[in-house]
């Protein structure tokens, strides 16, 4: 238990006081959708919680406790970094053993009996609503592991990869939260035997293990964010399971990219973690030798987050298999970089929109963020704990993605609890 909270805190939580990540909760006895955060096995209702006088200890002029109200974090989210970092500050101060507002929540019963909620008694929902979402490649390996399988490694990656962060709009309406099932596309798929495509449900389902940040502010048509600004745009980040049908890639990608492949499912974790919380654990991306454009040029050399990613499946028999073990420092470019790249012909982001950072992968076997990698293409099978064999992903089977900075220092570890989904049968 954690010795630095008065609330009983697992060893080991996602969720520690070093955390207090955001997002949308609703109960059997509220079903309206509200902001909460995490806090070891627990949940904090901030729409209760703020009801109840819980911010007379804030001194902020800037909040308006009817963000806490709302069923998106959206406009919690608009208010920009400085106060999130105020709010964020205040709860942490709400839960430590020596806490100097204990009347507000520690030493309040009721307060606590209403407000303090177990996790897994609440349902989790998108936690903001997204306007867009961008999908970029930024993992240099991923890239160059499928550049091998498609085009052999004297062409691995296409001329333009080192010199900008390669992306594509792809579809925020599809965007689940975790534990959402995940309907087995259909789609045109090329038979090699005859040539011609049919209209099939995929059969090479895939996964991409990808980090997500969601965006808390705007910029106006035809101006671009600064580079150095660009941090400044980004409210939080998630895990990201941008599920893919390499099949129905393989046929419609051509010539301008991924479509039915990539928009009918993409899975994010519920608890959006704060950039805040995420700050000790900064370190280098992958080193690009290639000289980039000024607006791309960062000034600071710690510009990712080292945060060690995990990938599951677990079987329809309940038999569970980590598939990889990787760290988010595995990307060429930074989100800022992303942003800067996004604005700089003048497109307009807006406060909710969401950015993939692409598949992250390391360089050994054990690191691979998707199957098409860890199958070269479909050439080889993935052996599971039951002794069963995947190419690509069956019915049945679930995916299991989670994330977490920290090591045995259970008051400072960061997570981001579960990005989960189930794949179930295609409508015939």
């Amino acid at each position: 238990m954690s010795p630095t909270s008065w609330l009983p805190i697992p060893h080991g939580s996602h969720f520690s006081i070093a955390n207090i990540p955001f997002g949308i909760i609703s109960t059997a006895r509220s079903q309206t959708p509200r902001p909460a955060v995490a806090i070891g096995d627990f949940v904090l209702d901030l729409c209760v919680f703020a009801l109840s006088d819980g911010f007379r200890g804030l001194e902020s002029t800037a909040l308006d406790i009817s963000i806490f109200n709302e069923k998106t974090l959206n406009r919690f989210a608009s208010l920009g970094r400085g106060v999130h970092r105020e709010v964020r500050e205040y709860l942490q101060s709400v839960f430590r053993q020596n806490t100097p507002i204990p009347h507000v929540l520690k030493d309040d019963i009721n307060l606590r009996q209403q407000a303090l909620l177990p996790r897994e008694t609440v349902k989790n929902h998108t936690p903001l609503q997204i306007g867009t979402y961008t999908d970029f490649f930024a993992g240099k390996h991923h890239a160059e592991n499928c550049g091998i399988i498609f085009r052999g490694p004297s062409n691995a990656l296409q001329p333009n990869y080192l010199h900008l962060p390669v992306g594509y709009h792809s579809r925020a309406s599809s965007v689940v939260v975790s534990g959402t099932p995940v309907r087995r596309p259909k789609g045109q798929i090329l038979l090699q035997r005859s040539g011609s495509p049919v209209l099939a449900a995929s059969q090479r389902l895939d996964i991409e293990l990808e980090l997500g940040a969601f965006l808390c502010n705007s910029n106006p048509l035809g101006e671009p964010i600064d580079l150095d600004k660009a941090d400044d745009y980004i409210f939080g980040y998630v895990l990201l399971n941008d599920w893919s049908a390499r099949d129905i890639q393989a046929w419609e990608a051509a010539p301008l990219g991924p479509f039915n492949a990539k928009s009918f499912c993409s899975t994010i974790s519920p608890w959006v973690v704060l950039p805040e919380a995420l700050q000790p654990f900064r370190c280098a991306p992958i080193p690009n030798e290639t000289s980039l454009l000024p607006y791309l040029r960062e000034r600071r050399t710690d510009s990712v987050f080292g945060i060690e990613l995990d990938v599951s499946i677990i079987s329809k028999e309940g038999r569970r298999t980590v598939l990889s073990q990787t760290t988010s420092s595995n990307l060429i470019y930074s989100f800022p970089q992303m942003i800067a790249h996004h604005t700089i012909g003048g497109c307009p982001l807006e406060v909710g929109d969401l950015l993939g950072s692409g598949t992250i992968s390391g360089t050994k076997p054990g690191t691979l963020g998707s199957l098409l990698e860890m199958t070269q293409g479909g050439k080889r099978m993935v052996q599971l704990a039951d002794g069963e064999e995947r190419c690509f992903l069956d019915d049945g089977d679930s995916v299991v993605i989670e994330g977490r900075c920290g090591s045995g220092d259970q008051d400072g570890i960061v997570g981001f609890g579960e990005c989960s989904g189930t794949i179930i049968p295609s409508i015939l």
